[in-house]
């Protein structure tokens, strides 16, 4: 009797073991199937956000098309230089909703302007970076070790230049660009540029195809002082408040008189290139897209970069 019992005993454990692992092994199988549904959602959601942006992007490149034919100057007062409010985006199957801004990148330094067509560095664009670098705040040295970083040669500017004798001493070890930069990120591996210095640099820098000027009617406060040295704070605030939202009525009249020939051939009330950031919320999925836009003199804008996340 004691040994049917026993046996009983051992075939309920068992049962219940089994019962126990069935349940776990279905349990896990179905937190899995949930983690690949919400994956597999992530992921649509993402590709749906870029195609929103993308959206956002060709409405921008009709604006700036459009703006050519209203006006021949690019200020702050008109319509490209408003935020876009965040607007719903609404189906069967998504719910959220897409904002964005559009910046003039020809408001900024243009580093590549440190070297001229001839290859050699550009003295009077080099001076005004070295401006830039000191209304900031931040060590001169900088627009040697820029300049060195982009030009085409391995001989170190004297005595703030670096070549690769220098970086490949680092741990790790790299060499300089040695060319025109697409993105201003590659001057965070600067020899002494640390995050805060760059991060002081970054919104006043860019890095646009070829030469350009800079358009003092979207330019910073830091970036007109850096145009001449006698451009001091007040004279500056003054300049801001002058041109208000709607620029300048003449930069002949303002500009030739507190900046030098050299310089002033160097600025604009015009610009080609424009930086666009869209962000995309679709439920829990936020998408951050970059691009930058040519707009050509006959009003075609062309996407010549884009990217996710940052630029």
């Amino acid at each position: 009797m004691s040994a049917l019992i026993h046996k009983r005993g051992v075939a309920l454990i068992t049962a219940m073991l089994i019962t126990a692992l069935t349940a776990t092994l279905a349990a896990g199988l179905a937190w899995n199937s949930a983690l690949d549904v919400r994956r597999t959602m992530v992921l649509l959601f993402h590709e749906q956000g870029i195609q929103i942006a993308l959206g956002a992007e060709s409405w921008m490149q009709n604006l700036l098309r459009d703006d050519l034919g209203e006006s021949e100057t690019d200020h702050l007062g008109e319509l490209w230089a408003s935020d876009l409010p965040g607007l719903p985006v609404e189906s069967d199957t998504i719910q959220g909703a897409v904002m964005g801004k559009i910046e003039d990148l020809q408001g900024r330094f243009n580093v590549n302007n440190l070297i001229d067509a001839n290859g050699e560095i550009d003295e009077t664009v080099f001076e005004q970076f070295r401006r830039l670098l000191q209304v900031l705040e931040l060590d001169p040295k900088f627009a040697g070790l820029t300049a060195d970083w982009i030009d085409a040669n391995q001989e170190a500017g004297f005595p703030d230049g670096a070549e690769d004798s220098i970086y490949t001493g680092f741990t790790p070890s790299y060499r300089t660009y040695n060319r025109p930069l697409s993105n201003v990120s590659e001057l965070a591996a600067l020899d002494g540029m640390d995050k805060a210095s760059y991060d002081r640099l970054l919104p006043h820098i860019t890095a646009l195809p070829g030469r350009t000027a800079i358009n003092v009617n979207t330019a910073s406060a830091e970036v007109l002082m850096s145009l001449d040295e006698n451009l001091d704070a007040s004279t500056v605030e003054g300049l801001i408040a002058q041109r208000e939202e709607s620029g300048f009525a003449s930069i002949v009249d303002t500009f030739s008189v507190l900046v030098t020939p050299e310089v002033f051939n160097l600025i604009t009330e015009s610009s080609s290139f424009f930086r666009l950031k869209a962000v995309v919320q679709i439920d829990t999925v936020r998408v951050t897209y970059f691009s930058i836009l040519q707009r050509s003199p006959n009003g075609t804008v062309t996407t010549i970069l884009r990217s996710l996340g940052t630029i």
